[in-house]
């Protein structure tokens, strides 16, 4: 007999979205701050990195209703890089005002013109690799601009069906424009390769998040509809959502298309394997949201306005996630799988060996049984205090009464130290395998600095950090507790 596997080590890490990187521009991205931030991680002990989907996004610029299920967000892309990578310094001062969408066009005008015929084979392979979902993504950014940004169901029905007239005609037009979106994609998906192998040599791996469903006005849906319960038109028949429950007595209406199952199955789920494939060129680690999703879905009729009239409809998931194992073979994937959930969908995260998620916040609102407190968790789990959905730590421990304080405190010992340290500390201590903690809850913050609340659409998504934010201290303080509870191992990469 060979060797016993060794046993999966012990991880911690910090979740915060890249947006949320300090610097100059509207929004965080990929260059120094992200490097600097990979450095605090490892200095701090920590071996994960976990950043939310990170496609471009609507104007509600919530990472979960992405323009594509592939691309990259363009305004994540580094700007200063971009100058040191492409330009020459004597144009910098003109080049760096630019809003990013001309600059990102002017850099490929000027790459354009350029002989450099090492990068232009790079840019031909990047294109030629992607090729399955980068010209779709192209042609879809350039009608959308064409349109003013209307939702492709919109347009003139030659472009919204996708006739081979109007897109060879488009090709022609538009080829210039087409070009630097590709463009745009190659920069992206070069700078986060940067990043990427930066955090792995220093030990850091990166978990990625994947939302189980796509936006309805994305190129994913517009490329291919057949994979999508959608009328002649491209309108949604029925939509995504969750039933009415302790948190809405309505329940949740998301809007999102709901795929084709039986489209999908008769295909082989090639869909799926080219999502998947694609992740792992992103990420180390990859969190799949509303995992319940692939045992079976809430089925919404379109012209529903709440969620109270849906039904659950079963998914062919066992069968999907066979034919990725076959393909992949381990599957490094971490399940969402919170609310109420059935034996059923245990079942299929067990079959296939992924972690399912616990949330601290959530421990202490019932009984000893609460499978949120410590006390009941496994190790086949991610830990954490809360997610980008919650409040910060500090803000929900003083949203609670003092009966429910008090609670709190009782279970953790009676903690000299103040909120959020002593659950931060409960996260670590668990047996749980991974721990994670939001950034916000390590800085100690309230709930001014909270990053989404779902079912509202204003001021999300635009919480930034700054480095003088960080406590002194604050790395030692981490990598203590990381090596105080088996966490401080950096795992092989």
């Amino acid at each position: 007999m060979g060797n016993p596997a060794p046993a999966q080590k012990r991880e911690a890490g910090i979740l915060l979205h890249p947006t949320s990187l300090p610097g100059d521009g509207p929004s965080g991205e990929l260059g120094e701050e992200a490097l600097r931030f990979i450095d605090f991680l490892a200095a701090a002990g920590q071996s994960l990195w976990q950043v939310l989907p990170l496609g471009p996004v609507h104007e509600d610029r919530s990472p979960y209703q992405s323009l594509s299920a592939f691309a990259g967000s363009p305004e994540l892309i580094g700007r200063t890089w971009l100058l040191q990578q492409w330009w020459p310094e004597g144009e910098w001062e003109r080049l760096v005002a630019l809003p990013g969408e001309e600059l990102l066009e002017q850099t490929y005008e000027h790459f354009s013109g350029q002989r450099d015929d090492e990068q232009h084979r790079a840019f031909g392979g990047f294109c030629r690799e992607h090729a399955h979902w980068l010209e779709d993504y192209a042609l879809f950014r350039v009608l959308k601009r064409r349109f003013s940004q209307r939702s492709w169901v919109e347009w003139p029905a030659r472009y919204r069906d996708r006739l081979p007239g109007a897109m060879e005609e488009l090709r022609l037009s538009e080829s210039r424009m087409l070009g630097s979106y590709r463009f745009e994609q190659y920069l992206f998906f070069s700078q986060w390769q940067r990043i990427k192998a930066y955090a792995n040599d220093r030990g850091v791996r990166i978990l990625g998040d994947m939302p189980i469903f796509v936006s309805h006005d994305s190129a994913d849906v517009w490329a291919c509809p057949d994979a999508f319960e959608l009328d002649a038109a491209g309108h949604a028949t029925v939509v995504a959502g969750v039933p009415p429950d302790y948190f809405s007595e309505t329940g949740q209406r998301w809007g999102n298309p709901l795929y084709d199952w039986d489209w999908m199955e008769a295909d082989g789920f090639q869909w799926w394997h080219r999502r998947i494939a694609h992740k792992w060129h992103l990420y180390d680690l990859l969190r799949i949201d509303h995992f319940r999703g692939f045992e079976a879905c809430w089925e919404i009729p379109a012209h529903e306005e709440t969620a109270v009239n849906g039904r659950w409809v079963k998914v062919p998931g066992d069968e999907m996630f066979a034919s990725l194992a076959a393909r992949f073979g381990t599957l490094p994937i971490i399940a969402e799988d919170l609310g109420i959930i059935t034996d059923e969908v245990r079942a299929l995260r067990k079959k296939y060996g992924f972690p399912g998620m616990l949330i601290l916040q959530f421990a202490f609102d019932s009984g000893q049984d609460n499978p949120y407190l410590p006390h009941n968790h496994t190790e086949d789990s991610i830990v954490y205090t809360g997610t980008h959905d919650n409040d910060t730590t500090l803000g929900w421990y003083r949203s609670l009464s003092s009966e429910q304080r008090q609670r709190v405190l009782a279970y953790l010992g009676m903690p000299g130290e103040p909120m959020p340290w002593p659950l931060i500390e409960a996260a670590y201590a668990s047996i749980a395998r991974q721990a994670i903690i939001p950034l916000q809850d390590a800085l100690a913050l309230d709930s001014e600095h909270r990053l989404n609340t779902p079912g509202t659409t204003e001021g999300n998504w635009r919480w930034r950090f700054q480095w003088e934010a960080l406590p002194d201290g604050l790395a030692e303080r981490l990598a203590g507790l990381a090596a105080r509870y088996g966490r401080d191992a950096a795992p092989g990469i």
